[in-house]
């Protein structure tokens, strides 16, 4: 019986591998979840992993209350189209809250495919504390650790392998706080084309910002290659009470065109090749003056080989008269001359008489 019982668990350990490495990479991921309650049916795409679970107000999701809690998209993204090879870019948007007291807050963020989701070693971000992989995190952290060189206990990161930022904002500086118990709400979009990583952060209701909270260049296709990735959220307790909630999330990923830009534009080669283009446009019109004076003549004076090809056709088709027909018309011209002479002297002789 146990070899039984142990052979069927192993079987269906095996088909849900089979079922989550067979699964493809949708290269234009969208959702949106205004909510969480029962009617948003979120569990056909999203999954709960650690401690994450329905909050109180059963609206929300709630990560990292008692230990470490993951909330992710159960389809993977690959950040390079496997057919067409173009380039994949995305937009995200959520919106969070978190209690009044410090943390490790929340993150955003991009896992590979093959790390298990559901096992927590008790490091940063719930994942960090011995296993190296490729990784990037967006940390909303309420808390201000040395080791790391945060800037203060309300700031906001980018993390590229590493719990150590490489790019940092105080939240301050913007009037806002992270951990205020108020909603707040953020943008993060990464653009293929350019290779521009952004962040966005505003209180809730309000308009985003025209002006990104932290940008990054990062080529997410190199990052990674043809490997899928996982998109969701993670928190660790770390020796707080702190509560993270996300109360909405929409996620849109689309394929760039070819004909779009594959690196950032370089304002300098731009001003130069704006002067090369001047000098250009002056010699280009110079040339047009002369091909076009050229051109004139040209025709001007293939249209007077034209006259006088057409002149000497149609001289040549006008009749000829033999010598003797015009001797004959010369002579009769003259007889009737005479004889209208000789016809005034006659008369005038009777009109004499």
């Amino acid at each position: 019986m146990a070899a039984f019982s142990s052979s069927r668990y192993l079987l269906v350990f095996l088909l849900l591998n089979l079922h989550v490495k067979g699964m493809d990479a949708d290269p234009n991921l969208t959702f949106h979840f205004k909510n969480f309650g029962k009617a948003s049916n979120f569990e056909s795409q999203l999954a709960l992993f650690g401690d994450a679970m329905v909050g109180g107000d059963n609206i929300s999701i709630q990560i990292g209350v008692s230990t470490t809690g993951r909330f992710v998209c159960k389809k993977p993204l690959n950040l390079v189209h496997e057919k067409s090879r173009q380039l994949v870019s995305f937009s995200n948007y959520f919106a969070f809250s978190m209690s009044g007291v410090n943390g490790d807050g929340l993150a955003f963020v991009m896992l590979p495919s093959q790390f298990p989701m559901n096992v927590f070693d008790g490091g940063e971000m719930g994942f960090l504390k011995e296993r190296k992989m490729k990784f990037l995190a967006v940390e909303f952290d309420t808390f201000k650790n040395e080791k790391h060189g945060d800037v203060n206990d309300n700031h906001v990161g980018i993390d590229v392998g590493s719990p150590v930022s490489v790019k940092v904002s105080n939240v301050s500086s913007f009037n806002l706080v992270l951990n205020g118990g108020e909603m707040l709400q953020a943008w993060i979009d990464y653009e293929a084309s350019s290779k521009r990583f952004e962040v966005r952060l505003n209180k809730f209701g309000l308009s985003r910002p025209l002006d990104p909270l932290l940008t990054y260049s990062i080529d997410l296709s190199k990052m990674w290659g043809d490997e899928n990735v996982v998109v969701g959220f993670s928190s660790s307790r770390a020796n707080s009470s702190q509560r993270n909630n996300i109360h909405s999330w929409s996620i849109e990923s689309r394929i760039m065109p070819r004909w779009m830009h594959s690196e950032p534009l370089d304002p300098q080669q731009s001003v130069g090749k704006e002067e090369e283009r001047k000098v250009n446009r002056r010699s280009d019109c110079t040339m047009r003056i002369v091909s076009a004076l050229a051109f004139g003549t040209g025709c001007g004076a293939l249209g007077a080989m034209l006259v006088l090809i057409l002149w000497t056709v149609l001289g040549d088709m006008r009749p000829i008269v033999p010598e003797e027909l015009v001797a004959q018309s010369k002579e009769s011209e003259c007889k009737k001359f005479g004889v209208s002479v000789d016809k005034t002297v006659e008369n005038g002789k009777v009109l004499g008489a």
